[in-house]
């Protein structure tokens, strides 16, 4: 048997949950204490959000009778379900979906499915083949409408994007279906602007995927469906954040904001770059990002920013952007030899690009010297390395001789 649907008094008015921690303001009003904290705090918000009355205090006093309770019943439940849960869920899931646009506990339902199909191939199949991809788009879009002043109703938002990602949006019909004129495009990218961190997760998860499959199985341009700057501007703003991101979410951003630059077939040398999404992503400010990334940056995040710097530096906006940038040849210049071999060839491929690429470029020359590159680059003349590197360093060197 399928565990019973909580009693309304037992959710919190805000995230539509089961609460954890009950608390009562001087409405009298019980909310999620960890629900009603973000409300007051991270939103700045000054009202009771069930009743909209401004509050004289925020004092939060502990409902301990309605937290007993919820206890005692979860203990009921949880004696009463099976193993038999999610089997009983795929073969109910028409009528799920049938009922979840119009149910008030939207989180709690788009919980139990994600529960139910994570890891489990056929109910993703089924959950597909049941419109459960539109029903998603129509949860999303609704939901981002009513955020503006209800925070539950992003909570369904973000709730519904988890079950998309555990989706796996390789094959063209569910690509077709994200990129449409009513997609959930839009929603997604606003998870990536002002989701929680698993929110963000999950929507450059399902962007990464819509890339990948767009590029093997159709000739969509899956940015096409997007609001590049806006979703460029929350990439950086996240890999900006100080400490404020974890390593796997900036990797993740890294990702997407590469996708964004070129497509996913490129990197197998079937479609080029694109010039002018290369461009916007320098006018946002991304070289100086990237650069200020590098000092603090594991191996995998430093080969993904280096790579990114190469991208962009390919661009005379970019090389543009990088020359300009006081500490930008110091902080690739000293990955070189020290964090892998795929980033030092990266490194040595973007300082090129400044050095030798085009036109020389004094002040980076002039910077090469000064940060000590030099000597790396007479170091990766002594090691193996790849012969490209090596003629690369050996151009730089003779650059540098030239200036001098």
């Amino acid at each position: 048997m399928a565990m019973e649907e909580p009693p309304q008094l037992f959710l919190c008015p805000i995230s539509m949950e089961l609460m954890k921690d009950p608390v009562t303001v001087s409405t009298g009003v019980t909310y999620d204490r960890r629900s009603i904290e973000r409300w007051f705090f991270k939103y700045g918000k000054t009202t009771c959000p069930a009743t909209m009355q401004r509050l004289a205090s925020f004092d939060l006093t502990p409902n301990h009778t309605l937290k007993r309770v919820i206890s005692s019943w979860l203990d009921r439940a949880s004696s009463s379900s099976s193993a038999s849960d999610n089997k009983l869920a795929r073969e109910r899931l028409p009528s799920v979906l049938a009922g979840i646009e119009d149910t008030p506990f939207k989180v709690t339902a788009l919980k139990k499915l994600r529960s139910c199909m994570a890891g489990d191939e056929a109910a993703q199949e089924d959950f597909v083949a049941c419109g459960g991809i539109q029903v998603l788009g129509r949860v999303m879009a609704q939901a981002l409408a009513e955020s503006g002043g209800d925070f539950s109703a992003f909570r369904a938002c973000e709730e519904a994007g988890a079950v998309l990602a555990t989706l796996p949006l390789a094959d063209a019909a569910s690509v077709e279906l994200l990129l449409n004129p009513e997609s959930v495009m839009a929603p997604v990218v606003a998870l990536v602007q002002r989701g929680s961190a698993e929110a963000r997760l999950h929507a450059m998860a399902i962007l990464a995927k819509v890339s990948k499959a767009s590029a093997t199985t159709s000739d969509r341009d899956w940015t096409a469906g997007v609001d590049v700057d806006d979703l460029v501007k929350s990439l950086l703003e996240l890999l900006s954040d100080d400490g404020g991101a974890s390593t796997k979410l900036s990797s993740r951003a890294l990702d997407v904001l590469l996708d964004v630059v070129v497509s996913a077939s490129s990197r197998g040398g079937a479609r080029p770059p694109r010039p002018r999404a290369s461009k916007a992503v320098v006018e946002l400010g991304a070289v100086r990002v990237l650069v200020e990334l590098l000092p603090d940056a594991d191996r995998h995040v430093a080969e993904r920013v280096l790579l990114l710097l190469k991208r962009l530096c390919k661009c005379p906006e970019g090389r543009a952007a990088f020359a300009d940038h006081a500490l930008a040849v110091s902080a690739v210049s000293r990955t070189v030899l020290r964090v892998s071999a795929a980033a030092t060839r990266l490194a040595v491929g973007v300082l090129w690009l400044l050095a030798c690429g085009v036109a020389p470029a004094e002040k980076v020359l002039d910077d090469m010297v000064m940060s000590g590159c030099v000597a790396k680059l007479l170091a990766l003349l002594q090691v193996e390395t790849s012969p490209s590197t090596k003629e690369k360093a050996a151009k730089m060197l003779k650059a540098i001789a030239a200036s001098e």
